[in-house]
């Protein structure tokens, strides 16, 4: 196996075979994404860590929710960019792009949210997703009602502070693994 093979910089290769259920959700991918995203080819060397981890993604990513697949997205490049997480920078930030079909917010995404032409409700959730980022323990009701007065429900802050906190985790497992992102990712949507 080359490095360009390796989804990560560690060694634990994917279950040879993968169960059927696994190939077929596998096959998803390449049908619509034209890759299987590195993510999963990491976890796949433990399915059942790889049924957990694409079970809440799925959850939190695709579900039905009062934040849209492109803010969501957009959670997941402005949590990324404080971590400095290169993975899903270059995965997430493409998300941005295609889902917003303007490459220029997908890269100010990446770079600085604050300079992203963004609506009150928008600024508002990056605005959260950044406290809970960088220091969770000071957030208070003040935050939450600042959600509120730009048409939040306590059901989406719940799913703001799910999302944030989940690719805190990701970004973190990425960064200490060398989680590499597939090459695909950055000529998408440009």
């Amino acid at each position: 196996m080359t490095d360009k093979d390796m989804p990560t910089a560690l060694n634990l290769p994917m279950v040879d075979p993968l169960p059927p259920a696994t190939q077929k959700y596998f096959d998803i991918c390449t049908q619509k994404l034209g890759m299987i995203p590195n993510v999963l080819k990491a976890n796949a060397f433990d399915i059942e860590k790889l049924n957990a981890f694409t079970a809440m993604y799925n959850d939190l990513m695709l579900a039905e929710s009062g934040l849209s697949k492109l803010e969501r997205e957009m959670v997941a490049v402005v949590v990324s960019s404080i971590n400095k997480c290169f993975y899903c920078l270059v995965a997430h930030g493409a998300a941005v792009r295609q889902l917003s079909g303007n490459p220029i917010l997908g890269e100010m995404m990446v770079m600085n949210w604050r300079v992203a032409p963004l609506d009150a409700r928008q600024r508002a959730m990056l605005a959260f997703a950044e406290k809970v980022t960088l220091a969770s323990a000071t957030v208070e009701e003040a935050d939450r009602q600042a959600l509120r007065d730009v048409g939040f429900t306590d059901r989406d802050i719940w799913d703001l502070a799910n999302v944030t906190g989940f690719f805190n985790m990701s970004n973190r497992v990425a960064s200490a693994t060398g989680m590499r992102p597939n090459e695909e990712y950055h000529a998408q949507s440009r």
